[in-house]
């Protein structure tokens, strides 16, 4: 019924949200994190309406992947509202997509209420259908690559750096040399390294 819904939250709890619309009602969201939000922000939150046979509740999300991905959890057996928004709330979207994909059973088990039997279900019932968020996976992965490729860079400037300061303390380029290896292998700010580095030495 509701795609979404636009306001300001006006009470944040444990499990729920308050979100007041323009036209002064207020409507009671469960979302996957109440405090991904905060009180008094004006927010546009997509909504997914559960009509049960004594509740009819309005589930909430940051994003409209969210809402999507919650949609496909509910499909499959032994999945329910509560339990989709629990492994929503503990997984990056792009996380949960790769594990279902690559069948990942012992990453879905850490949710709560989600036993190994459950997880093999999840990944029966979707893998193969997450097509939708081939390219979150693809953007994710990207962003990890890069980030990964910084990171090693930090470290060779480091260990560079590290290597300089132990010969300026007048280490032979022999002695650096035994140690280079075991330093490459750390990580660490420069300084760490040749805490390390002068560990290595002093032990000869």
């Amino acid at each position: 019924m509701y795609e979404y819904l636009k306001g300001k939250i006006t009470q944040i709890a444990p499990g729920i949200i308050v979100l007041e619309t323009k036209d002064g009602v207020g409507y009671r969201i469960y979302p996957a994190n109440p405090y991904h939000f905060e009180v008094n922000q004006e927010a546009q939150i997509f909504v997914e309406q559960i009509v049960r046979e004594n509740e009819l509740s309005l589930y909430g999300f940051a994003t409209v992947t969210e809402k999507q991905l919650f949609n496909k959890l509910l499909n499959v057996s032994g999945i329910g509202p509560k339990s989709a928004l629990a492994i929503l709330a503990g997984a990056r979207p792009a996380d949960l997509v790769q594990a279902i994909e690559n069948s990942q059973v012992d990453y879905l088990t850490q949710f709560p209420g989600v036993g190994k039997k459950t997880a093999q279900q999840i990944v029966l019932d979707l893998s193969g259908k997450m097509d939708d968020f081939s390219t979150l996976v693809e953007g994710a992965s990207a962003t990890f690559a890069e980030a990964k490729e910084g990171k090693q860079a930090a470290n060779r400037s480091n260990l560079e750096d590290a290597l300089a300061a132990l010969e300026a303390l007048g280490y032979a380029a022999r002695d650096l040399a035994k140690v280079k290896k075991a330093l490459a292998m750390e990580t660490g700010s420069t300084s760490d390294l040749v805490s390390k580095g002068l560990t290595l030495l002093v032990q000869g």
